[in-house]
């Protein structure tokens, strides 16, 4: 069993009540998983909620045409896998680790006797699952009305700030990028160079440097593009 302690006072766990946390330390089980292995696929069968205890994850999704899109990063206290917990099915999307990650997970017929027993684990679940609506509402009004530029500046701000402080490289390259905003790496890689000779970024095949946030900032209004 794992001590309410070492889980991760950030993401959605920050919010979560004190019977949530709990149930994650004790009835969940312990999920380790090494850089670029697969938590599971998009069109698997699952029944688990996870919550990341250390490391990190890439959500993404396959076209129609097999086109990978990136949605999301997400690092320790975050929760995912609400849809399958109350709704057992198939995933959503793929789940690869971006580096040695340690997850909690707790199966579907655990939740529900836990809920039985502690009501507020309820409204733990309808806040995860308001918060994940809001999200993919978001996701799906800038892939269709913010221009390229704009989404690129977003996605580089939100892949930057793990809640708590700001991270000033972003470790993915020009094609991770162009996966994250469903656009073409030469587009990508022109406004890279126009933000590189600007003096907002550097750009390396080491990755991305945020070197002006109030400048990429501007850039990722749509009211300023």
């Amino acid at each position: 069993m794992m001590d309410t302690v070492t889980l991760p006072k950030s993401g959605f766990l920050a919010h979560a009540s004190q019977d949530l946390s709990d149930l994650m330390a004790s009835v969940a089980t312990e999920v380790s998983l090494d850089e670029g292995e697969v938590l599971f696929e998009q069109g698997d069968i699952g029944d688990t909620l996870y919550a990341i205890v250390s490391g990190s994850l890439e959500f993404s999704v396959l076209s129609r045409e097999g086109r990978k899109l990136s949605l999301d990063v997400m690092r320790p206290g975050a929760l995912f896998g609400e849809i399958a917990l109350f709704d057992p099915g198939t995933r959503t999307a793929t789940v690869t680790a971006l580096e040695p990650t340690r997850l909690r997970g707790v199966k579907n017929a655990d939740m529900l006797r836990a809920i039985r027993k502690a009501p507020d684990l309820g409204i733990d679940m309808i806040q995860l699952a308001g918060e994940r609506m809001r999200w993919m509402s978001s996701q799906l009004n800038e892939q269709v009305f913010l221009p390229m530029p704009a989404r690129l500046a977003r996605k580089i701000l939100y892949l930057t700030l793990d809640g708590s402080k700001h991270l000033a490289t972003l470790p993915l390259s020009q094609s991770e990028l162009a996966e994250f905003v469903g656009a073409t790496r030469e587009a990508v890689s022109k406004t890279l160079s126009l933000w590189k000779r600007a003096g907002v970024i550097e750009a390396s095949r080491g990755g991305v440097r945020v070197l002006d946030r109030e400048a990429l900032q501007v850039m990722a209004d749509l009211h300023q593009i």
